[in-house]
């Protein structure tokens, strides 16, 4: 069983997904970094989980 994910967390991820189309990859680590790059303020466990949570989506539109 996986972890459940807060609201907060899927609605920003496909925020950042809707408003920056291309940008994002399946890789955890590069994800991390745009984001970073895009909102600085944003705390350390929240930008990893939007960038994990953004990681599993794009994984996930990949199989399909």
């Amino acid at each position: 069983m996986g972890r459940v994910r807060s609201l907060f967390i899927k609605r920003a991820a496909r925020n950042f997904i809707e408003g920056h189309p291309g940008k994002f990859t399946t890789e955890f680590e590069k994800n991390r970094r745009i984001l970073d790059e895009l909102v600085p303020s944003l705390s350390k466990p929240n930008r990893n989980r939007i960038a994990g949570y953004i990681s599993t989506l794009l994984q996930q539109q990949k199989e399909e």
